[in-house]
């Protein structure tokens, strides 16, 4: 006789399952929240929250953590990987002007493991915290067949809101002379894991080996979260014209993504140390340098335009929150700007 736990599917520990995530995900609910976890859908109560906005726009953003999941994976951790799903989320929503209110999650996997899943979940959770946001729902996913054992994929979505003035970029207000500022990143963050996979491969190199730096050994290098910045950019957001998140195409695409037609940025490659684990990519994974800034945020998480008028007080908020900061170029105007947008000198 056929079942469908014959076929693979466990549904009773995946129900189990769901009743341990329960209070992981309360552990991060806001009063706006209305439904519980397990319900056909989430339910978010944003009328009072509206009044508080001229004009409130809803801004959505779906992420994942690519090939730094295969890492997770192989090494056996999964409690970090959480926080960079959700960073990964919401640092774009940053990026519009908005804060973010909920997320949910998509956990896809062969065959479910108690553990893995509420490592990753508690991971999640502790994103969440970090970005002050509720996690109200997900899907799990087991599907035999789809994913090998121990493999699993995940991906992310977020829901925020912004006054509608408050929309960025504000390419209309953006002029010759803006400071271009750069926001330290915690590491690679996550982007750009296909190619480190593939230098470490070419150099024999085990994730559970020694770095060369501090005693660590290279999976807590590479695994280290990526950093969620809502509670230093959020309360600065009126002072800023523009923020780009440097994701996929590092430095080279992301910060044209922010720029109107007739400005470009001008980068002074030297304004800010690059971090060792990107010096190490460099040399060993005998990179050329422009590879390295349209693959990597070499050390900039987050990028930011302001005016010359705003600059001290911009300055002085990010050092108050303890927030590592560099002015690393202006915006300059040229009748033909270059193809790449940014010019790095």
């Amino acid at each position: 006789m056929n079942t469908y736990i014959r076929s693979g599917i466990d549904l009773e520990l995946y129900n189990k399952l769901i009743k341990e995530v329960k209070p992981i995900a309360q552990e991060t609910t806001r009063e706006e929240v209305i439904s519980e976890i397990g319900s056909f859908s989430a339910l978010f109560d944003f009328a009072a929250l509206s009044k508080k906005y001229d004009h409130p726009v809803l801004v959505s953003s779906t992420d994942g953590v690519g090939t730094k999941l295969l890492i997770a994976q192989e090494v056996n951790r999964h409690d970090t990987i959480g926080i960079d799903l959700v960073a990964m989320c919401v640092n774009d929503l940053l990026a519009q002007g908005a804060t973010p209110l909920f997320f949910l999650d998509y956990f896809a996997t062969g065959v479910l493991s108690k553990d893995v899943l509420l490592s990753v979940v508690q991971g999640i959770a502790k994103g969440c915290k970090q970005a002050k946001i509720a996690l109200v729902g997900g899907e799990t996913a087991e599907m035999p067949g789809m994913y090998d054992n121990n493999h699993y994929d995940l991906a992310g979505f977020v829901v925020g809101v912004v006054d509608r003035k408050q929309i960025l970029p504000n390419c209309s207000m953006m002029k010759v002379g803006d400071y271009i500022v750069g926001l330290e990143s915690s590491g690679i963050h996550s982007n750009g894991f296909s190619l480190v996979r593939h230098i470490f491969k070419g150099l024999g190199i085990n994730y559970n080996d020694s770095s060369p730096w501090n005693n660590q050994l290279w999976k807590e290098v590479l695994l280290e979260p990526t950093k969620i910045y809502v509670d230093s950019l959020l309360p600065i957001m009126p002072k800023v014209k523009g923020i780009a998140h440097i994701t996929g195409g590092g430095l080279i695409d992301n910060i044209p993504r922010i720029l109107p037609k007739n400005l470009f940025a001008n980068i002074d490659i030297n304004s800010w140390k690059w971090p060792d684990i990107f010096l190490w990519l460099t040399k060993e994974g005998k990179i050329e340098k422009k590879e390295m800034l349209k693959t990597f945020n070499c050390g900039i998480g987050m990028v930011l335009i302001v005016s010359p008028e705003n600059m001290q007080n911009v300055k002085n908020h990010f050092q108050k929150h303890g927030e590592k900061i560099e002015i690393i170029g202006k915006l300059d105007e040229a009748c033909n700007p270059p193809l790449d947008r940014v010019v790095f000198s």
